[in-house]
């Protein structure tokens, strides 16, 4: 119990003040001025010596002296009275004088009472006392009040937390910002579980994406949010670690790295294991991975499993499988269920079937969305589709939005559109961009434009070439026909439909390029043209092949326009087949011309086919000529 005397006080923890190696002169000469007041009778020195004997540990020479001047009335002596009888073991008697003290007003004494009425658990009594000695200004009794109001759920505990922190009391003000940090979270929406403790250190996901509050946030910055952050930092700066943590967490979503970087290092030397690991990312994303795997170790050491968890992921870049691997074993040994998922995909990708089967299995079973999704796809590999359904139907409605996509395509794959599409949709509606794309697609099947045009934007946003050259194609077939430029006229600005597909073409999309050039030759812009159907031609496209020889011919380069049109031919591209016929028959080349005529009457389409056989015949009875 804590001494809070009106003339002497003990440390709050409870834990009394170690004598120095080397005596104070100036205490000594004070406590013997005391100890001849108090051998003269002075009770106010006998309550003062009693309470310096027992902050010493000098239990009998101060239980004595606290004995007399409890005796004569001092209500400090019987608080000091009540805490070194509870030191002893006799909690009942130290109660008692605890009691005394406070109908005599000791607001010390009302707070130890409450306590000792709580431990006993009559609540009733606890809050009665705890109330005279918060009502009385004592820090420690409105805390400890808003403890015992809290745990009841009672809405008057944030009123005393309140109180407490405002007096300085450093735990106080970090529940409050606790607390008010929840009220945050609920206002924007986000679950959180009761006494959950979300540092939400926002560096998990593939991309590397940072979200949460940003500096421009006025609203969040005056609402329940920017308070916590005020009393979080209050606490961080009286050296609560917790606070600190919290803090660096609020400011790294923030974009203020510097600072949060030395709260984290605050916590982190105070010994918090997570503020250390979040140190540890800030320094990696700093480029700095050697700081950085200074800072997991010592988390990882510490029993923290995210950071064992990051130092198995180094190592494993590394190609240091070993190492990587007994780390995500320390990590799944201290209760993080990442590890068994990441030694899955170390096995799985080390070809370890079976291992990774075992790990997958136990970080689903534990409830690791990914890690089930994962099995369902290493079952699906092995041909066990049946299996693997459940195990993609547990991640989805988990919320892993790959094991819904991947489930639409399971069903795609039995011919169930139907169950397909309602998947697509789910993970679609979480951001998936191939999902949408699916959607998209289903949609413009369906003649649905509208419909098709919204998911086609969403995938074709989110990165999708082949989402932005179909929303090209929706666009393009709204737009009226043009004529083409006049001879001097300035080629018209590009259309939006254009814009996506020249999106997608420059992520490599040879349909995409294709129709750039069209449009751009259709501008009348040939060198833009050309460039366009080249690229697609180079990658591998036959109609951008042919179309680069249409547009060499024109402009009187036949020979290299003989080539592409090769290419494309060769590819399977039944109108080059018939112009380099047509071209060898021009220059004489008549039996090159007939071969590609044939091959042109293979290839088709059925006009070609038809024109390529007529002249096929008229090469040939000139050769027989």
């Amino acid at each position: 119990m804590d001494v809070m005397g009106d003339k002497a006080t003990l440390l709050e923890t409870g834990r009394f003040v170690q004598p120095a190696d080397r005596e104070d002169p100036g205490a000594a000469a004070e406590e013997l001025r005391h100890r001849l007041a108090a051998e003269s009778g002075d009770v106010d020195a006998m309550s003062v010596l009693g309470s310096l004997l027992l902050r010493r540990g000098d239990l009998d020479g101060a239980e004595s002296l606290l004995r007399a001047a409890t005796a004569e009335g001092d209500r400090a002596a019987a608080n000091n009275l009540g805490v070194l009888l509870h030191q002893r073991g006799y909690a009942d008697e130290a109660a008692g004088w605890w009691r005394v003290a406070a109908v005599a007003g000791s607001a010390a004494a009302a707070h130890a009472l409450g306590r000792h009425h709580r431990e006993r658990g009559d609540e009733p009594a606890a809050e009665y006392w705890l109330r005279q000695s918060a009502e009385q200004g004592h820090t420690l009794g409105a805390y400890a009040l808003a403890d015992l109001l809290e745990h009841r759920g009672d809405v008057g505990a944030e009123r005393w937390m309140r109180v407490a922190a405002e007096r300085g009391h450093r735990e106080a003000a970090y529940r409050l910002a606790r607390a008010l940090d929840r009220r945050a979270a609920a206002e924007r929406g986000e679950a959180v579980e009761p006494g959950e403790d979300p540092v939400r250190v926002i560096r998990e996901t593939e991309s590397g994406q940072r979200a949460g509050i940003g500096k421009g946030d006025d609203e969040e910055v005056r609402g329940p949010a920017g308070e916590a952050e005020q009393w979080y930092r209050q606490a961080a700066a009286r050296g609560h670690r917790r606070a600190a943590l919290h803090l660096g967490a609020i400011l790294e979503r923030r974009g203020d790295l510097k600072e949060a970087g030395r709260w984290y290092l605050n916590s982190a030397k105070d010994g918090e294991p997570r503020a250390a690991c979040a140190l540890g990312f800030l320094l990696r994303d700093a480029g700095d991975q050697e700081s950085a795997a200074v800072w997991w170790l010592k988390a990882a050491q510490d029993g923290d499993g995210n950071a064992a968890n990051a130092l198995g992921a180094l190592h494993a870049e590394r190609g240091e499988t070993q190492t990587a691997e007994r780390w995500y074993r320390a990590a799944m040994d201290a209760g993080d269920v990442n590890g068994a998922y990441n030694l899955g995909l170390l096995c799985a990708e080390q070809g370890r079937t079976a291992q990774a089967d075992q790990w997958y299995r136990r970080a689903a079973y534990a409830g690791h969305r990914e890690a089930a999704n994962a099995l369902a796809v290493l079952l699906l590999q092995g041909g066990d589709a049946a299996g693997a359904e459940p195990w993609f139907a547990k991640a989805a409605e988990a919320g892993s939005v790959d094991a819904a996509f991947n489930l639409g395509i399971l069903y795609a794959s039995r011919n169930d559109e139907a169950s397909a599409l309602r998947w697509y949709e789910r993970a679609a509606a979480a951001g998936h961009t191939d999902a949408a794309l699916q959607v998209g697609t289903a949609r413009l099947r369906e003649g649905d434009d509208q419909e098709a045009e919204r998911h086609l934007r969403c995938a074709a946003g989110g990165g999708s070439a082949e989402a932005a050259y179909r929303l090209g194609t929706v666009l393009d077939a709204r737009r009226p026909a043009e004529a083409p430029p006049a001879l001097g006229e300035p080629a018209t600005e590009k259309t939006e439909c254009e814009e996506w597909y020249e999106r997608a073409a420059e992520q490599g999309h040879r349909r995409a390029q294709v129709r750039v050039g069209m449009l751009a030759a259709a501008r009348g812009d040939v060198v833009e043209a050309a460039r366009w159907y080249r690229k697609a031609a180079e990658a591998g496209s036959r109609n951008g092949a042919f179309n680069l020889g249409l547009l060499l011919a024109r402009e009187g380069s036949e020979p290299e326009a003989a080539l592409w049109w090769t290419r494309a031919a060769d590819a399977g591209h039944g109108r080059a087949a018939l112009r380099l016929a047509l071209l060898y028959a021009r220059h004489g080349q008549l039996a090159q011309g007939q071969r590609w005529a044939t091959r042109a009457v293979e290839l088709g389409p059925a006009e070609v086919a038809e024109r390529a056989g007529r002249l096929r015949e008229a090469l040939r009875q000139e050769l027989s000529a």
